[in-house]
């Protein structure tokens, strides 16, 4: 596994800075955020020379892109938000061969109208799911158009608020260029932290196969995604790497929800865990 991390926890004023920021930590890849090139996340329009830049900027560095975030709402209560966003993401997709990279992150979304990582309890009706299907069934037509994959995240807020309902949508949409993001901290329901490993258990069992990116954050509580520096909170996290070796994954594994100033401790603190694998025969 390569450890990563979020672009846009360094704030910068140039990309150029940014990434140097980055590569000072001792990493090499990111999941990116158009944002750290000066524009919006989901951007209107992107110039072809600004993804040029990007990739070069990348590319003299030694740089790769693990990922980049294409994160809407999907089932937002409002459609015409919704066909906004996939509007976006087909600019997203779109840049994304000039990017060199093949893998934009997704979330499933919310009823929520004003903040797509918020649960709504409409999330759980049919009609949500059906607006889920159908938000998708056009993402992945984008997706194919451009020749790019897709990564959805279970969520405990949004409407795939499980490993189970990330299986549903998979086994639903029959698409080789719909893949998942894994995030440990994500996964907790209330009341669900006394069974952890089981829960993370369930969650590689019906989603490793699909598995091309993971995440690196902690929880200091169920009922809510994590929003805490890895090895800061309870994520078992020698259970977590050890499933995500035992699915086959050997991708990016990338840090978010932490400050700059926790960069150094958390990439030590996952360095170790993976060193001990090693060391443990467990890899």
């Amino acid at each position: 596994m390569q450890i990563g991390i979020f672009a846009k926890t360094f704030a910068r004023s140039r990309l150029e800075d940014t990434l140097d920021a980055i590569k000072a930590h001792g990493l090499s890849c990111v999941q990116f955020n158009m944002s750290c090139a000066g524009l919006s996340p989901m951007p209107d329009q992107i110039d072809p020379g600004v993804a040029e830049h990007i990739r070069h900027a990348m590319a003299t560095r030694g740089m790769t892109m693990a990922a980049i975030s294409g994160t809407f709402n999907m089932i937002d209560p409002d459609r015409r938000s919704r066909q906004e966003g996939l509007r976006r993401l087909g600019v997203l997709a779109s840049v994304c061969p000039r990017l060199d990279t093949s893998v934009i992150t997704l979330c499933t979304g919310t009823r929520d109208p004003e903040n797509m990582w918020r649960y709504h309890p409409d999330n759980n009706s049919p009609q949500a799911w059906e607006d889920l299907i159908a938000s998708m069934d056009e993402a992945l037509r984008i997706a194919e158009q451009n020749d790019v994959m897709l990564a959805f995240e279970p969520e405990v807020a949004n409407v795939v608020d499980s490993p189970a309902k990330g299986r549903r949508l998979l086994d639903e949409m029959q698409s080789p260029r719909l893949k998942v993001v894994i995030d440990g901290a994500n996964l907790f329901h209330a009341g669900e932290l006394p069974r952890m490993h089981e829960v993370l258990e369930e969650a590689f069992r019906l989603l490793g196969e699909d598995i091309v990116i993971a995440h690196a954050k902690d929880l200091s509580h169920d009922g809510e995604a994590g929003r805490e520096a890895a090895g800061t909170g309870v994520l078992d996290y020698d259970d977590y790497l050890r499933l995500l070796r035992a699915s086959g994954f050997d991708g990016p594994l990338i840090l978010h929800s932490l400050s700059e100033s926790q960069v150094p401790q958390c990439v030590a603190f996952l360095r170790r865990k993976l060193e001990h694998q090693e060391s443990a025969g467990l890899c």
